[in-house]
């Protein structure tokens, strides 16, 4: 006999139905009515079954069912077989089974799910990339973002490097945002070209890039290239020095801000202070200077135009210097053949007085010669602008450099050249009473200058040469002092 939750027995009889008399728990079995045969009560159950109401067997009248009896409710017409009730319940377990499957259902998918998507992410993610590398537009969309984030890592944060060098970068017109992005990782800006795409995408700036040239640092990370690239307005100030200049008007240029470099953050101070005691790192990056020991960097800072953001350092600025003059003057230049009977540096120090003299560069050979010349045969320079030089050193040392951009340079003094006195420190610039060449550049000469005085034109034996008046740069040359003393009375010199 099978016992079901809150039921009692089943009937196993044939039809398996429960009769509106059906056995209650506990009770005694009624024994047939006297004379019947048990077939015929059967047949009589039966036919009493299908009527309306149940008469109930001739005999004793069953006990009444009591209230806490679990097998029965009691009815004032007839008894309601607990069976049904527990029919109901069943239903109701039935319902509450389902919903606990199918939360199993759903648990068990869940789990599967994510069995394969942690067996299956690395092949999943590897194909979004590949497919995402391809089609950028595809970045958009949120799991795409998401993978590619994910495998780009610091790489969106960080910049490439911390060296803040700054680098120009020209965007064309119509250039695309992955162009600019390729050509950002081949210049060593970014470490992954996607990252600076990336940012342009999750922004929605990819069209949006400004045809030009831009000043980028190195140490940019991808969303300050971005923010950079975008800007109408170039942001870099224009330094225009022209050639021939020593340190102290670079200096006093810096110091006196003129309108287009305003905006500059440079000190003038710091700057002076790097070219005339360049330190030690300085110098091992530049082994090509081979500077004599207390050299200051005069005559190695090339003029032109630099252009340069706002905060620009003064070693910043420096280094460009430095590395357009080695770019102009370039590495043969600075083999001298050794008939040429000087050093480099001892060229670059002539072809500085040759700067200051020739106002004409087709006449920078020819001077250059004669200076030469002179060397050759022992004789003094005699060079105006080395004295002027000296003075003007020994002047600008009695004053703070807030003051040097009012001074004026390269005034030649009251008294004669030869009588001009220079304190110690000085005194090899003065060349009317000193042979040889002064101890060091009077400037930083052009690559022209420094050409002529590689090869000077010796062939006339120039010894001498006088300023033309009116004579828009030009000089008359001579190659003895009598010649020289009648040009100087022509040219109204000397009486």
């Amino acid at each position: 006999m099978t016992v079901r939750s809150g039921g009692g027995a089943r009937d196993e009889r044939p039809g398996g139905t429960h009769g509106a008399m059906a056995h209650r728990v506990g009770a005694p079995e009624e024994a047939p009515a006297a004379g019947e045969e048990p077939s015929a009560r059967r047949a009589s159950e039966s036919a009493g079954r299908s009527a309306a109401a149940v008469r109930p067997a001739p005999g004793p009248r069953p006990a009444p069912a009591r209230n806490d009896d679990p097998g029965w409710v009691v009815s004032a017409l007839a008894p309601i077989p607990a069976p049904a009730r527990a029919g109901r319940r069943r239903a109701g377990g039935g319902a509450g089974g389902a919903i606990r499957f199918l939360v199993f259902l759903v648990v068990a998918a869940a789990i599967v799910l994510l069995g394969l998507a942690t067996v299956a992410r690395p092949a999943l993610n590897a194909f979004v990339l590949a497919v995402a590398g391809d089609n950028p537009g595809a970045w958009d969309i949120g799991f795409v973002a998401d993978v590619v984030r994910e495998d780009l890592g610091d790489l969106l944060t960080e910049p490439a490097s911390d060296d803040p060098t700054v680098v120009t970068l020209a965007v064309s017109q119509g250039e695309s945002a992955s162009e600019i992005a390729d050509r950002l990782e081949a210049e060593g800006l970014v470490r992954d070209a996607r990252a600076f795409l990336f940012v342009a995408v999750e922004k929605g700036l990819t069209g949006s890039f400004e045809a030009g040239e831009h000043l980028l640092r190195r140490n940019m990370t991808p969303t300050q290239l971005v923010e950079t690239l975008l800007e109408a307005k170039d942001p870099a100030l224009v330094l225009q020095l022209r050639p021939g200049l020593r340190l102290e008007q670079v200096t006093a240029l810096l110091q006196a801000r003129p309108p287009e470099i305003a905006a500059l953050q440079l000190d003038a101070a710091e700057l002076y202070a790097l070219v005339t005691e360049p330190p030690a790192s300085l110098l091992a990056d530049y082994p090509w200077l081979g500077l004599p020991k207390g050299s200051t960097l005069e005559g190695y800072l090339a003029g032109g135009s630099y252009r340069l953001l706002p905060d620009a350092t003064a070693e910043e600025l420096v280094r460009q210097m430095l590395d357009r003059w080695y770019v102009d003057v370039g590495p043969g230049r600075l083999a001298v053949p050794k008939d040429r009977g000087l050093s480099f540096r001892e060229v670059l120090v002539l072809a500085s007085i040759v700067q200051r003299e020739a106002a004409l560069e087709g006449e920078m050979a020819k001077i250059a010669g004669v200076y030469q010349n002179r060397l050759d045969k022992g004789m003094l320079l005699q060079a105006d602008p080395t004295v002027i030089y000296g003075v003007d050193t020994a002047e600008l040392g009695q004053q703070p450099i807030g003051a040097w951009p009012q001074y004026s340079f390269w005034n030649v003094p009251a008294s004669p050249m030869a009588e001009v006195e220079l304190p110690g420190e000085l005194a090899g610039y003065q060349t009317y009473r000193r042979a040889g060449l002064p101890p060091g550049p009077l400037g930083t000469p052009t690559v022209a200058a420094i050409d002529a005085a590689l090869a000077p034109d010796q062939d006339k034996g120039y010894l001498f040469f006088v300023a033309i008046p009116d004579g828009n740069g030009r000089h008359d040359f001579s190659r003895t002092y009598e010649e020289h003393v009648k040009k100087l009375r022509k040219y109204g010199y000397i009486k």
